[in-house]
């Protein structure tokens, strides 16, 4: 990317002041570049023009600024609304661009497909989970100009959020890991949630590819172009059967495609890693990448953190395994993860888990369910913070604590060497810290 402050103002309908190049585009002060235009955001709790002469300090070549808030003496382009124009400039940014995109939606997966997927690509690939509206145009914007590939997770709270950034994405394959029980607060129901995560689909370039689940008939049902599809049902293009787990709960799996069979021992651990697998091969295969070659490469790919991240910790009783997936938290994920580590061998299970957030009128029932099935997994069920009936679902046995010290205090009293201990709650619990702090008190 080079561009001049006129080209950023037309392209956003700004207006400019001064002359620079730019080279890259920022939202933080703390990563500015040499050379960026940084973007001042307004948040719920925050003015990012509060920031903007921090970020010409920190190297900023020019900032973006709402009408009236550009500092006397330095460059920038004045806009209505800088979120708008961050979009619009990943629009103009898509139209330079000669890579073929991937993008991926779904209610849980996402982050560990897009990480398998730009493996199997060896592309640049969104970071962490830059997925919302913020998230996207940066990695759009962020793309090497001589990249071939890019792979952008594209996240959805409510229909029409991926539509808005559907200029900017304009994906060449369209990748839907599910649509299941995640944000039904916003969604309404599981139609709903489909309405929403299809507008990647619609989204797709005339001669697009979607990749979807085969299982879910419904969007076969909805498809009338090119598809690919994914999953544990022989029926499936990549078909995904005989998933084994070792004793870190990582898959073994014989994956199918166009009669030919390869055997994946994957790196990342998870059961439902299988299923991932399998979507992000799809995404390479359609992209022209030898099926044998993307098996490969993503066996030997790691995920995101805090997603079925497998560490061993030392306590007072000894050596434990603690499995945290604690990044985000949904139905669909929670017996995912659930299943994968009652398979693992232990002296005995606990289950750390917290509050999914944002199932609506689902809430109570989908929380009791979980409690449920970690009881009759056979997990011990230590439960963090507000509780919609998790403890309750799981009897009366298990126990529940107000914050991540108390529990931590508790596991360090009550596990012992040999036990693996799940953690997973949605990101807002803050149970991610808990791993550390069981070792710190050792």
């Amino acid at each position: 990317m080079k561009w001049d402050l006129e080209a950023i103002a037309a392209a956003c309908g700004g207006t400019p002041t001064g002359s620079v190049d730019i080279t890259g585009v920022s939202t933080d002060t703390r990563s500015i570049g040499e050379g960026d235009l940084y973007v001042a955001l307004r948040g719920e709790t925050f003015d990012g023009h509060d920031f903007a002469d921090r970020a010409m300090e920190a190297g900023a070549a020019g900032v973006l600024v709402e009408h009236g808030r550009l500092a006397e003496g330095s460059p920038g382009v004045e806009v209505d609304d800088t979120l708008a124009a961050l979009r619009a400039l990943a629009v103009r940014r898509r139209e330079e661009l000669t890579a073929q995109v991937v993008a991926i939606t779904g209610s849980s997966g996402k982050t560990s497909t897009k990480d398998l997927a730009a493996a199997a690509l060896q592309s640049p690939a969104s970071p962490r989970s830059f997925n919302n509206e913020v998230g996207v145009p940066l990695t759009i914007l962020s793309a090497p100009s001589d990249a071939t590939h890019l792979v952008v997770e594209v996240g959805s709270r409510g229909r029409g959020d991926i539509a808005l950034l559907a200029p900017a994405i304009r994906p060449d394959v369209a990748v839907i890991t599910t649509a299941g029980s995640a944000h039904l607060e916003t969604f309404g129901d599981h139609e709903g949630v489909l309405t929403a995560k299809w507008e990647l689909v619609e989204a797709l370039t005339p001669s697009g590819v979607a990749v979807l689940p085969a299982e879910d008939e419904r969007m076969q049902d909805r498809r009338t172009g090119p598809v690919i599809t994914f999953g544990e049902v022989p029926a499936a293009d990549l078909f995904a059967s005989g998933v084994q787990l070792d004793e870190m709960g990582r898959p073994r799996f014989e994956l199918r495609h166009e009669g030919r069979t390869v055997v994946l021992d994957m790196v990342s651990s998870g059961r439902h890693q299988a299923r991932n697998a399998a979507a992000a091969v799809a995404a390479a295969v359609v992209m022209g990448i030898g099926f044998e070659t993307a098996a490969e490469r993503v066996a030997r790919a790691s995920v995101s953190q805090w997603r079925m991240e497998v560490s061993t910790r030392r306590i007072p009783a000894g050596v434990i395994t603690v499995v945290n997936d604690a990044y985000n938290a949904n139905p669909d994920s929670m017996r995912s993860a659930l299943e994968t580590v009652a398979a693992m061998p232990a002296r005995a299970r606990i289950a750390v888990l917290g509050k999914m957030h944002e199932l609506g009128a689902a809430e109570d029932e989908a929380h009791h369910a979980v409690g449920a099935l970690a009881a009759a997994l056979g997990f011990d069920v230590v439960v963090v913070g507000d509780d919609p009936g998790i403890a309750t679902g799981a009897g009366a046995e298990a126990v529940s604590f107000e914050d991540v010290d108390s529990a931590a205090a508790h596991l360090g009293l009550v596990a012992g060497g040999g036990d693996v201990v799940l953690v997973k709650a949605s990101r807002a619990t803050g149970l991610e810290v808990i791993p550390d702090l069981l070792e710190a008190a050792s």
